[in-house]
């Protein structure tokens, strides 16, 4: 489940993607990174992983009992996980936002779904890492984005998330939108 991108927001990401995306690999991009493409980008509410058509079912009619308000959402700053290989921008946990990811949390409860034990961290992944390069493949890109300055802040008001389907392939994961939920007050 997550929350789809406006495209002013996109726009500016884009922006960060060009300013940062590497220049020297044979393709046009180094070849240690995978860079988002930018119609996969949405703020993650809850992974699921794989998920069978009966919990399919259930999860659908269990998302549509959720009732929130709309969110807003603030795309700020840029960081790195550095263990798992990932570059992304930063998504303002505002009260709006952190409310729906619990209410989304809870329903998927009752689908067999237990919540990550560590805190929700919102983010947008730009980048990862190929392979097992990790923290060294990241390298070169953190000390760009170090010696660079650059005007990431975006801000808009979430009026639906989405239930999307991934399909893992070598360029990244494919989005499919497989149902919407509205936000209403």
């Amino acid at each position: 489940m997550g929350i789809a991108l406006p495209p002013v927001v996109s726009d500016a990401l884009e922006r960060i993607r060009q300013q940062f995306e590497p220049r020297s690999g044979p393709s046009g991009s180094d070849p240690a990174l995978r860079w988002s493409a930018p119609e996969s980008w949405h703020v993650t509410l809850q992974f699921l992983g794989a998920v069978a058509d009966d919990r399919a079912a259930c999860v659908n009619e269990q998302l549509k009992t959720v009732r929130a308000a709309p969110a807003s959402v603030r795309i700020e700053g840029l960081g790195f996980f550095e263990r798992a290989g990932v570059f992304w921008a930063g998504v303002v946990l505002t009260p709006q936002l952190l409310t729906l990811q619990q209410l989304v949390t809870a329903a998927m409860r009752h689908c067999g779904f237990i919540p990550e034990d560590r805190p929700y961290n919102p983010h947008i992944t730009l980048a990862r890492a190929k392979g097992r390069g990790g923290a060294k493949a990241l390298t070169p890109l953190k000390k760009a984005v170090e010696n660079h300055t650059h005007d990431l802040d975006a801000e808009f008001i979430a009026q639906e998330f989405l239930l999307y389907e991934s399909f893992p392939g070598p360029e990244g994961s494919k989005y499919e939108i497989r149902a919407r939920f509205p936000l209403t007050t």
